[in-house]
Protein backbone atom coordinates (compact mmCIF):
# COMPACT_ATOMS: atom_id res chain seq x y z
CA UNK A 1 0.00 0.00 0.00
CA UNK A 2 1.44 3.32 -1.10
CA UNK A 3 1.65 6.23 1.14
CA UNK A 4 -1.62 7.83 -0.46
CA UNK A 5 -3.70 5.33 -0.43
CA UNK A 6 -2.61 5.02 3.27
CA UNK A 7 -3.57 8.16 4.20
CA UNK A 8 -6.86 8.57 1.88
CA UNK A 9 -7.96 5.11 4.26
CA UNK A 10 -7.10 6.83 7.08
CA UNK A 11 -9.25 10.28 6.07
CA UNK A 12 -12.27 7.82 5.30
CA UNK A 13 -12.20 6.28 8.57
CA UNK A 14 -11.33 9.69 10.57
CA UNK A 15 -14.77 10.72 8.58
CA UNK A 16 -16.51 7.65 9.64
CA UNK A 17 -15.64 8.06 13.40
CA UNK A 18 -16.54 11.46 13.29
CA UNK A 19 -20.12 10.85 11.81
CA UNK A 20 -20.41 8.05 14.05
CA UNK A 21 -19.66 9.95 17.23
CA UNK A 22 -22.04 12.93 15.82
CA UNK A 23 -24.95 10.23 15.96
CA UNK A 24 -24.71 9.96 19.50
CA UNK A 25 -24.89 13.45 20.66
CA UNK A 26 -28.24 13.61 20.02
CA UNK A 27 -28.96 10.39 22.03
CA UNK A 28 -27.37 11.50 24.95
CA UNK A 29 -30.18 13.87 26.66
CA UNK A 30 -32.33 10.25 26.69
CA UNK A 31 -30.58 8.56 28.94
CA UNK A 32 -31.81 10.51 31.74
CA UNK A 33 -28.91 10.45 33.63
CA UNK A 34 -27.22 13.88 33.73
CA UNK A 35 -23.88 13.40 36.27
CA UNK A 36 -23.19 10.00 33.51
CA UNK A 37 -24.43 12.39 29.93
CA UNK A 38 -22.14 15.02 31.55
CA UNK A 39 -19.27 12.64 31.42
CA UNK A 40 -20.31 11.32 27.92
CA UNK A 41 -20.50 14.52 26.39
CA UNK A 42 -17.03 14.93 27.74
CA UNK A 43 -16.16 11.82 26.56
CA UNK A 44 -17.11 12.36 22.78
CA UNK A 45 -15.53 15.39 22.78
CA UNK A 46 -12.32 14.34 23.55
CA UNK A 47 -12.87 11.49 20.88
CA UNK A 48 -13.67 14.65 18.62
CA UNK A 49 -10.49 16.17 19.09
CA UNK A 50 -8.51 13.49 18.95
CA UNK A 51 -10.08 12.49 15.51
CA UNK A 52 -9.19 15.95 14.25
CA UNK A 53 -5.59 15.92 15.43
CA UNK A 54 -5.05 12.87 13.31
CA UNK A 55 -6.75 14.65 10.21
CA UNK A 56 -4.58 17.54 11.02
CA UNK A 57 -1.45 15.42 10.32
CA UNK A 58 -2.78 13.75 7.60
CA UNK A 59 -3.14 16.83 5.95
CA UNK A 60 0.50 18.19 6.75
CA UNK A 61 1.45 14.38 5.21
CA UNK A 62 -0.33 15.27 2.28
CA UNK A 63 1.17 18.40 1.53
CA UNK A 64 4.75 17.13 2.51
CA UNK A 65 5.67 16.12 -1.10
CA UNK A 66 8.72 14.38 0.86
CA UNK A 67 11.42 16.66 -0.55
CA UNK A 68 13.74 18.82 1.91
CA UNK A 69 14.82 22.53 1.58
CA UNK A 70 18.05 23.22 2.81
Amino acid sequence: MERTEAIGQMRATCNELGNAVTRLHPLVPRLNAPPAQAEILKALFELTKQVEVVKKHLIRLEKDDGSTLV
